[in-house]
């Protein structure tokens, strides 16, 4: 049978990322693409004891169906957790729990995108998302992202040049997959942008709690008090990416609809992951536990830096230093041919990187960068991978 896919889809590519780690699997090759948390960053004694404890007392509301918005005391929960510690939420504010962020803002995406709209993208930015955009008729538009974020000035331009923008979508902290974090003044200048020409902002921040270094840069939903921001969090990399949950905060009239949307995906996010991160973040010690990735990031993240000065720099490569989060983004000198690139390396070198392409609003325009990801090797694993990376750009660039 010949199948005719929707017009949605048809142009839709199997994920970079995916495709490398197919290759990663094999037991000689080191992984430096993936972007999974540390195996020893999950509270694994805690989570077993919490799954215990509410299957022997509170059996029936785990495993029955529950409301679309979510598990109502992890939200009053999450509400007053993102109020008192990081300012985020006002009394025009709702939130919906999702399964993970992706979910949030696919949802978004849906309730406010008709085919051929625009989504001003980061360029790079995370892969996920920019195929949910697409997978729903959006017309990407990126943006460069420069040492303290997206470049403002190109973003007024694209505002200007597409009046029929819906989003910003931004992920400014510890960007993945460039590391790199937008700076105050250009928060409250995009801040301003949208207000000016009438677009949600889609703040997208996983990352923003593993800030190993410097100064904390307040949320761009800490500036709204025009309903002009939609703040997008996650338990992916401060708890585990395999309980699926994730949250959305923002205007309530945008939410209500994001929530009719979600009812016809998946009716709710599982409610046992839900009850799960209500009881840790109520049970444990949070502040503590957060404490601990850093350190474990802090670690990691100080290391492969190190290697990346000691085997990379010295064949011509470039980097921004990060302050937090799991990547780093690496620049070949120009002329380099990336997915050949990053395929050589993991076919022939048996290391594993992403291509910069992989992360572009169009995956056929020239890239000179790979992201490498520091959260998931062991050091042995890292210090094996840099030194077979090293190898190989010292060869490829002469």
């Amino acid at each position: 049978m010949q199948y005719r896919f929707s017009d949605n889809v048809v142009s839709l590519n199997p994920s970079a990322i995916r495709e490398i780690l197919k290759y990663a699997s094999d037991p000689e090759v080191v992984s430096l693409s993936a972007g999974n948390p540390a195996p020893e960053a999950f509270p694994v004694d805690a989570v077993r004891e919490i799954t215990a404890r509410l299957m022997a007392e509170h059996p029936i509301d785990a495993l029955q169906y529950s409301t679309t918005e979510g598990y109502t005391p992890l939200r009053t929960r999450l509400t007053a957790y993102m109020k008192d510690k990081h300012q985020v939420g006002t009394e025009d504010d709702d939130i919906l729990i999702t399964a993970g962020a992706q979910q949030a803002l696919e949802l978004a995406a849906k309730a406010l995108i008709n085919r051929g709209d625009a989504v001003i993208c980061e360029a790079p930015s995370f892969v996920g998302s920019l195929n949910s955009f697409r997978s729903i008729g959006a017309r990407l538009v990126g943006v460069p992202v420069e040492a303290d974020g997206m470049n403002i000035e190109a973003l007024e331009r694209a505002l200007k040049e597409n009046p029929n923008a819906k989003f910003i979508y931004t992920i400014p902290n510890f960007q993945n997959p460039s590391g790199v974090t937008m700076s105050w003044e250009k928060r409250r200048r995009l801040y301003e942008l949208a207000k000016q020409y009438g677009v949600i902002v889609a703040e997208d921040n996983p990352y923003g709690e593993l800030r190993f270094e410097g100064e904390n840069v307040p949320a761009i939903k800490t500036l709204d008090r025009d309903g002009v921001v939609l703040y997008v969090g996650s338990f992916s990399k401060v708890l585990s990416p395999g309980l699926r949950v994730g949250y959305a905060i923002g205007p309530k009239e945008l939410l209500k609809k994001m929530t009719v949307c979600k009812q016809g995906e998946d009716v709710h996010t599982a409610i046992l992951p839900q009850m799960i991160c209500d009881e840790f973040m109520g049970g444990y010690d949070f502040e503590k536990h957060l404490e601990h990735l850093r350190a474990i990031y802090r670690h990691k993240a100080g290391l492969m830096l190190s290697l990346i000065d000691r085997h990379l720099v010295p064949a011509g490569v470039t980097y921004d230093p990060v302050q937090g989060g799991l990547f780093v983004w690496c620049r070949l000198p120009d002329g380099a041919d990336m997915p050949r690139f990053c395929q050589e390396a993991v076919k022939v070198h048996k290391v594993a990187v992403v291509p910069g392409n992989a992360f572009l609003t169009d995956e056929k325009e020239p890239c000179q960068a790979f992201r490498l990801n520091y959260s998931t090797p062991t050091d042995e694993e890292m210090e094996v991978g840099m030194e077979r990376l090293g190898r190989f750009v010292a060869e490829y660039c002469r």
